[in-house]
């Protein structure tokens, strides 16, 4: 498995390469403005003009002895700023959990979901690492090669790499690149993200930790970062993560009811 991710990397290309202008999902003042136009331009199809966006996140099922056996896939779809599809797959965990081999465990339901969407995604969002991972093939770098669809981690704590900088209670809007390390089957000093500063409180009294995002496939690190602030709403997580995370929650009670 191991060796085998190393071939992912190989394959991922870490740099923008889109089929889309990401620039109006990493500047909402130019997102607002193409919405103008595309209201204004009779010729404009505002359905189909602006990428697709998908956020993936992952939920578990048990049996009867409290076993995690099944892994539940949420996949939801938005377009301009609206959810246009949300589908969602489980399938058989059939590799225990092994810290940085979790695409083996959990990638089925997440490639079963994904087959079963009508729109095709021109950007896939992760809840999981991308090239911040030891050999540079997190979840979202994974199942991006195997769609070859530009993908972004977006994780929670970070798995391996050096911050180059203090990341407590920093200003929303804040990134500190991350470095790889010797833990990391990469050059030492090579860029494999960004800890990126989504939200903050007010109080000085407490913070908001920041989100580790990295590039996937075909998404530099600088642009993941963009993209990660230019989808985000009111929470923490940008849009997309945080409703399929919601739907995940959802889906699950289909199978406890």
């Amino acid at each position: 498995m191991e060796a085998l991710q190393r071939e992912i990397a190989d394959a991922a290309v870490f740099e923008d390469e889109f089929r889309f202008d990401p620039e109006p999902l990493t500047n909402p003042l130019a997102a607002s403005a193409a919405a103008a136009t595309a209201e204004t331009d009779v010729s404009a199809d505002s359905a189909t003009s602006q990428p697709t966006v998908v956020g993936v996140d992952q939920s578990f099922l048990t049996n009867d002895a409290g076993d995690q056996d099944r892994a539940l896939s949420a996949v939801v779809a938005m377009r301009g700023g609206e959810v246009v599809e949300r589908v969602h797959a489980v399938t058989d965990l059939e590799t225990p959990y092994i810290p940085g081999l979790l695409s083996f465990r959990e990638g089925g339901a997440i490639l079963a979901a994904l087959e079963s969407l009508a729109v095709e995604p021109d950007l896939i969002l992760f809840d999981g690492s991308g090239r911040i991972h030891f050999r540079q093939a997190g979840i979202a770098t994974h199942i991006g090669v195997v769609r070859d669809v530009p993908s972004i981690g977006v994780a929670k704590s970070l798995l391996c790499g050096r911050l180059q900088g203090e990341t407590d209670n920093l200003s929303a809007g804040t990134r500190v690149a991350i470095e790889a390390d010797d833990s990391v089957d990469a050059p030492e000093g090579t860029v494999l993200g960004y800890a990126v500063q989504t939200r903050q409180y007010d109080s000085p009294n407490r913070y908001i930790n920041p989100l580790y995002v990295s590039p996937g496939h075909r998404v530099g690190p600088e642009t993941a970062a963009d993209l990660v602030l230019g989808l985000g709403g009111t929470y923490k997580l940008p849009e997309p993560v945080r409703l399929a995370d919601q739907y995940a929650t959802e889906a699950k009670h289909e199978f406890l009811d």
